[in-house]
């Protein structure tokens, strides 16, 4: 497995990481512990490195999910995961209709940093997302309790999710980002025009999210995918059977260059992604162990100029359809 360095940090982790979220919320109902005890342990053996999660991601179900499965190799792995949501007992599982408020006050950041540290049975953190920009909280205080969890040695390195060019800034100056979470995608390109080009300048790692769709670049959907209402894709403007049906021209674009490759749709969509900088780590995320195997074989898939030129000619030419959330949870994103 190669490794790749986020930004200017030290923090260097392998190439891809693992999503950890569709283990126990989101994407139906959760699944069994052991096996996904056995899965990320599994992730360890063929060495990946860096995992993600969430206290949001069950609540808290996640996160000791993950605690537990990895506390032997606490030594080989870095665990990220994020603050910044208020949570209440009767968030939807979806994440979606009972959707959180936020908080990022530093006093709550604070209280949630002592519950992730348990959870995860770890004496530091190795990467502390704030998951939303919080528009009622100045970003400078956000990153200055970040800066004394640091300073705690609770906290290794700081990072944010979906935030714009401004607040990036903003908070690299008080307390340096080693990394920024959004989703990217060959579906979903937003960062391209701006957030890039800022974290090239400051020094910050790039973590996609999503890297695969949310599945659908895997090829493996089309108009005839249903998901169950316990899916939160299932209100997602993007997975309506029309939007799947129109969007089927990337997936042909991916199977197509796969040909050539040898490779999957979903490893092409990985490779394009690790090409576009070196700073970049994708998390795709999983439950199943061949699919697992499917992603790490991205890693070495090498695209070369000439493809990827031809990749982003026949991209620009696709439009895509629907919208990549509602329009609640679109509002808090680029902030």
């Amino acid at each position: 497995m190669q490794k790749r360095k986020l930004g200017k940090s030290n923090l260097e982790v392998s190439a891809i990481g693992l999503g950890c979220m569709g283990m126990s919320f989101s994407y139906g109902p959760p699944k069994d512990k052991q096996e996904m005890t056995a899965l990320l342990r599994a992730a360890v053996e063929r060495c990946i490195t860096f995992f993600d999660t969430a206290e949001v991601y069950g609540p808290y179900t996640n996160e000791e999910l993950v605690g537990e499965a990895l506390a032997p190799f606490r030594n080989q792995v870095m665990i990220a995961t994020k603050f910044g949501f208020d949570l209440n007992p009767h968030l939807d599982p979806r994440g979606m209709k009972g959707l959180p408020g936020l908080n990022s006050r530093p006093e709550h950041i604070k209280q949630v940093a002592e519950g992730s540290l348990k959870r995860l049975k770890v004496d530091a953190i190795d990467l502390f997302y704030q998951h939303r920009v919080d528009p009622a909280v100045p970003i400078e205080d956000v990153a200055g309790a970040v800066k004394d969890l640091i300073r705690e040695g609770k906290v290794k390195h700081f990072g944010l999710s979906e935030a714009g060019v401004k607040t990036i800034r903003r908070a690299h100056a008080v307390q340096p980002l080693t990394a920024l979470q959004s989703e990217y995608s060959l579906w979903t390109r937003t960062p391209e025009k701006e957030v890039l080009p800022i974290l090239e300048e400051l020094g910050i790692g790039f973590v996609p999210y999503s890297p695969l769709g949310k599945g659908f670049l895997t090829g493996k959907m089309d108009e005839k995918t249903t998901f169950d209402s316990s899916d939160f894709r299932s209100t997602l403007p993007r997975f309506t059977p029309e939007a799947l049906k129109a969007n089927q021209a990337l997936i042909e674009l991916l199977a197509k260059i796969g040909e050539l490759k040898k490779a999957t749709p979903a490893q092409i969509a990985l490779a394009w992604l690790l090409a576009q900088k070196p700073w970049i780590v994708p998390i795709p995320g999983t439950t199943k162990l061949h699919r697992l195997d499917e992603n790490i074989g991205g890693v070495a898939i090498e695209l070369t100029t000439d493809d990827l030129r031809e990749i982003d000619s026949a991209s620009s030419k696709i439009t895509v359809h629907g919208a990549r959330y509602p329009e609640k949870l679109e509002q808090m994103t680029g902030l």
